[in-house]
């Protein structure tokens, strides 16, 4: 049996879980919610990307993508471009995207994914 790995543990999560060649990252919001979209959807970018090399993957190994929204309609559309251009020509996951009400009002994007280790 494979061991699993959980990265970044507190009492209630893991921020990363590693078993069988398959990293699952928890939801990573952005730090700094005074920022548009567009700012807080680098942000979570940059803390996926270096989130997916501390459990030896990249984002041209993610899987699939949760991306959740506080305002869909307003937001949809620059998210998806921080998204594409983050993500590049190599790597197309299985995505989704939902609209939610999150706790703090500023908050506008948070991203869960799964990735293959490399």
């Amino acid at each position: 049996m494979t061991s699993i790995v959980r990265q970044e543990s507190n009492a209630r999560l893991s921020r990363a879980v590693i078993h069988n060649g398959v990293v699952w990252l928890a939801g990573i919001t952005a730090a700094d919610c005074s920022q548009d979209v567009r700012g807080q959807t680098r942000e979570v970018l940059a803390k996926i990307e270096e989130r997916l090399i501390q459990a030896g993957s990249d984002k041209d190994h993610i899987l699939s993508a949760q991306i959740w929204l506080a305002d869909i309609v307003r937001d949809f559309d620059p998210m998806n471009e921080e998204w594409a251009n983050w993500l590049g020509s190599d790597g197309r996951p299985a995505r989704a995207t939902c609209q939610v009400a999150f706790d703090d009002p500023q908050l506008l994007i948070e991203i869960i994914v799964v990735a293959a280790v490399r």
